[in-house]
């Protein structure tokens, strides 16, 4: 070996060592990426898109520039040296990352005006992850040049490299997923990983007997980012938040004040969950979804049997057994988590019956019917394709009474021509002869009840007058002025074609271009010195 080769690198067990560690790091890099944009941007399977193709191109162009450098200038201490960089840039994220994210959404929200969040995603994956993972991508190419000594054995020693790098991202995408990110969150999981890329390059420095104080001036570095982004606050302009979390699913954030307890798993987009510490009504959706009950003949029937998908905090279950005593609830929720601050914060019976699994799966699995089934899986701009197709409500029907009534919460209204709206209410319209639809006042939710009875309007006047409470009789005969018949159309979803991601960016789009169209016309007539004034 040459002098530049000595000492450590004689061994190639430790050039093994870092393809391994190298390779575990850019998945989980990429892991970690889909939480940190999470948040802030949904895990559709666009935001997973927009994070592989984007690392991807970081690896080729790092692979190409890696083999170059290699050639030039087979120094391994500027690999190492590459690798440090790459080490503070990924401990830097949870310290600079969500900046970055809301500065880049800031400027794009008024200036752009089609594919917003597709467009913020992109580019914040490029500011955050392309270079370090760009850095990381010089790894492999570096290695083959300083491990091969000759023809004979280069094949053999590629592809022991190129094992020790699969094996590496094996491991990196089962840690961060099911240990760091679920136990210490996603911001420790950054510094865990940048901390392995550090100690590697600082063995090899040591070692070497160079680059001590780079060393010194990176540790240094490095715990300024332990301390300041250990914290991981995603939503950091709150205060005082009750929670804030993360689970194998979600972002998970507990605000309350004097009057309500909100759930939210979006920072930037309304909340799943509310409880209100009077008992009283929740003011929200789940009001108009009581409905359901009544269209089910809640007060005619000595049982009535209610499942439903998406419990969440247990919200809207919580509600109907406060005022309705001969119902039998069950709930499925897929976030474990969710369930256990739902008893802690919102309220939910103990004894309640919630299993913890996929909605769709559960009804393959059981064979009971109900007499209201809640589809309440849709979160934002998160809506799971296996439980918005033809096939899905075919099962629900299935899985309901005779007089059943099935209840959906669209939580992103909209009468334009092929939303994600018409694609979900003509859908269900291939399954249900009858759907109503009511809009809930001051919101985005729109509450569809679907039936095979056509008297499902007669039945909830009917029990409505014999509704005990003033309060919820009020409310019931409010909804019952709202309903309005809906005509299907031609649109469709089903398990093969559901582009609910597409569908569903597109409606955020529309309804934040509404929002901040105020403030766009402010900045064409005043400048940005007007929109800080109006503020």
């Amino acid at each position: 070996m040459t002098g530049k080769r000595a000492g450590i690198l004689q061994n190639k067990g430790y050039l093994y060592l870092t393809e391994f560690f190298a390779g575990m790091s850019v998945m989980a890099v990429e892991l970690g990426a889909s939480r940190l944009l999470a948040p802030y941007f949904s895990s559709s399977q666009i935001v997973w898109t927009i994070i592989i193709g984007t690392i991807m191109i970081a690896m080729a162009l790092g692979n190409i520039y890696g083999g170059r450098k290699a050639d030039r200038d087979p120094d391994p201490g500027r690999l190492y040296g590459r690798m440090l960089i790459a080490a503070l840039w990924i401990a830097g994220i949870p310290v600079l990352g969500k900046y970055i994210i809301l500065g880049i959404s800031g400027v794009l929200v008024v200036t752009v005006n089609h594919n917003l969040l597709i467009w913020a995603a992109f580019l914040a994956c490029m500011a955050i992850f392309v270079f370090p993972l760009f850095l990381l991508g010089t790894v492999t190419p570096s290695l083959a040049k300083y491990t091969t000594e000759s023809l004979e054995d280069n094949g053999r020693i590629v592809g022991t490299l190129g094992a020790f790098n699969t094996l590496g991202s094996i491991i990196g995408t089962f840690v961060p997923t099911f240990v760091t990110i679920p136990a210490v969150g996603t911001a420790i999981t950054f510094l865990i990983f940048g901390g392995i890329l550090l100690l590697l390059a600082g063995i090899y420095f040591i070692c070497s007997h160079t680059g001590l104080r780079k060393m010194v001036v990176s540790g240094c570095l490095f715990l300024l980012c332990c301390v300041f982004g250990g914290t991981g606050n995603f939503a950091f302009w709150e205060q005082d938040l009750t929670y804030e979390g993360e689970s194998v699913y979600n972002y998970l954030q507990v605000k309350e004040d004097e009057e309500k307890v909100i759930l939210s798993t979006n920072v930037l987009f309304g909340v799943q969950s509310v409880m209100r510490k009077d008992k009283a009504l929740s003011g929200l959706y789940y009001d108009v979804a009581m409905a359901a009950p009544f269209m089910a003949g809640v007060h005619e029937k000595e049982k009535v049997k209610m499942l439903v998908l998406g419990m969440g905090t247990g919200t809207y279950a919580t509600q109907c057994e406060r005022y309705f005593d001969n119902m039998e609830i069950e709930g499925v929720e897929i976030d474990e988590k969710i369930t256990g601050l739902s008893e802690k914060y919102f309220g939910r019976r103990a004894g309640q019956d919630v299993t913890t699994y996929d909605g769709r799966a559960y009804l393959q699995a059981v064979n009971r019917k109900y007499d209201v089934i809640m589809v309440d899986a849709y979160r934002d701009i998160t809506i799971p394709f296996q439980m918005s197709s033809v096939e899905f409500f075919e099962m629900v029907k299935e899985h309901l009474t005779e007089d059943g009534v099935m209840i959906v919460n669209l939580n992103m209204k909209g009468d334009k021509e092929g939303d994600i709206n018409a694609y979900l209410s003509d859908t269900i319209g291939r399954v249900f002869p009858n759907i109503y639809t009511a809009d809930e006042e001051g919101s985005t939710n729109r509450e569809l009840f679907a039936s095979a009875n056509s008297g499902m309007l007669e039945r909830l006047e009917k029990n409505r007058r014999q509704e005990k409470s003033g309060e919820l009789a009020k409310m019931m005969g409010e909804v019952s002025r709202r309903l309005v018949r809906y005509t299907p159309g031609e649109y469709v979803l089903t398990d093969d074609q559901a582009p609910v991601e597409l569908l569903g960016m597109g409606m955020i789009d529309d309804l934040i271009m509404n929002e901040v169209s105020f403030y766009r016309e402010i900045i064409k007539k005043e400048g940005f010195r007007g929109l800080m004034e109006n503020f």
